[in-house]
């Protein structure tokens, strides 16, 4: 019986290994953005809240695609949609190529849409794959495994960014006024070309994965389709019934508005609390915060195994009000380490929020993965009304917004534990 046992597991090796690549993958895009919106605020000399809309227009991707990769996977299989969301996602990248040339913000907006509406195919079937592969009882710390690659890709998303896209220059307001119209939109042109090389690399790499992924050879669980397991009317009717499952989705929304909200305004954060910071090195915050991310979701693997997936979820996200109240109301350095330290303690929000809601949905789980995929567009949603806080008051003051989101996934915590 052994052998056997051998022989499946490395049959399936390289389907599992590309598998969880995908965390590593659209960790990477996610937290580009987060280098994006200071570049775009500099390219396009963008208000905060108009920056807030690099969040909005790429996880409405998310929003509107979630459900269509439901039905898409009822269909043709989770391998389908994988390969699926992989070309979209390689066609959004490449589509920065046309946007730059144009030099036209909005144009790069349609580009992260597509570039995200592939990933809610990829979101959509990895995350509750994984949650299936093993034992039920332990898929909250499978899931979190898993999920540790994504800090890894979302590390490598900014240093690529700050390394390939930000130019280091920032101009002051006496320069540019004294800079001649032609010389100053010359200028607004190159800082949008920084983008073309690394997204031209990403999208080239992401159809070639998509090329590998096709040609593995799969589970059949993987490639079969799913006819009567989701999509339909009635599924999502059943889900909105249940209050457990709708106060997950709820909670996600609000988790994923916070981390996105927090990372999009850290570089914004530590210029004007540090007066004088480089924007290369306020990049470096969010490194800190990724990597702090990636230790957590280690750290929250080993606790689950002793500690249940709801309590640990009550008391992070009971540290991560406390810090974003502090990181308000303090400011200056101090503000910015609590900011940091908020990224440790979300490292379990949101597998733990998906495995806790989607338990025991049986064949409605594929359905719920996809309204916890909508759930994502928390991140467009709260990023913008961050902007819009900071715009009207201070970007200190901003930070109550996720004060408030982290307080939702509290009380999410509290009521399922």
């Amino acid at each position: 019986m052994s052998e056997p046992a051998a022989g499946t597991r490395a049959r399936y090796l390289i389907p599992l290994l590309l598998i969880v690549s995908l965390f590593f993958l659209w960790g990477a895009a996610n937290n580009l953005n987060d280098v994006l919106m200071k570049h775009f605020k500099k390219a396009f000399t963008l208000s905060d809240f108009q920056t807030g809309l690099v969040q909005s227009a790429f996880y409405f991707g998310y929003f509107c695609f979630a459900v269509p990769a439901a039905l898409f996977m009822k269909r043709y299989g989770y391998k389908a949609a994988v390969v699926l969301g992989l070309g979209l996602f390689g066609a959004g990248a490449l589509l920065f190529v046309p946007a730059a040339n144009a030099h036209s913000y909005g144009f790069f907006l349609v580009a992260l849409y597509v570039l995200a509406s592939g990933l809610a195919f990829l979101e959509t079937s990895a995350n509750p794959l994984i949650t299936v592969l093993g034992d039920p009882g332990t898929a909250e710390s499978r899931l979190n495994f898993a999920q540790s690659f994504n800090p890894l890709g979302s590390i490598a998303g900014v240093l690529i960014g700050s390394s390939f896209i930000l130019s280091g220059v920032e101009l002051t307001p006496e320069q540019t006024a004294s800079m001649s119209e032609s010389a100053l939109q010359s200028w607004y042109a190159a800082e949008s070309q920084a983008v073309k090389g690394p997204y031209i690399a990403i999208g080239l790499f992401v159809l070639a994965w998509a090329a590998l992924v096709a040609f593995v050879r799969f589970p059949a669980a993987a490639t079969e389709p799913a006819a009567d397991e989701t999509g339909s009317a009635e599924d999502y009717r059943t889900l909105i019934s249940r209050p457990r499952f709708m106060g997950g989705v709820i909670a996600q929304f609000f988790y994923v508005g916070a981390q996105v909200g927090v990372w999009s305004y850290l570089i914004r954060y530590t210029q004007v609390e540090l007066p004088g910071t480089p924007e290369k090195l306020a990049a470096q915050a969010i490194t800190a915060s990724l990597a702090l991310l990636f230790v957590g979701r280690f750290l929250g693997a080993a606790l689950m195994q002793r500690v249940a997936a709801a309590t640990l979820l009550t008391v992070f996200s009971a540290i991560n009000v406390v810090l974003c109240i502090f990181a308000a109301l303090v400011g200056g350095g101090m503000g910015l380490a609590a900011l940091i330290a908020t990224s440790l303690f979300m490292s379990i929000m949101y597998p733990t929020i998906f495995a806790l809601s989607i338990r025991g949905l049986g064949p409605l789980t594929k359905a719920g993965s996809s309204l916890l995929v909508m759930a994502i567009i928390g991140g467009a949603v709260l990023t913008a009304l961050m902007g819009f806080v900071s715009d009207v008051t201070t970007i200190s003051a901003a930070m109550l917004v996720p004060a408030a989101c982290f307080a939702a996934v509290l009380a999410f915590a509290r009521s399922v534990r």
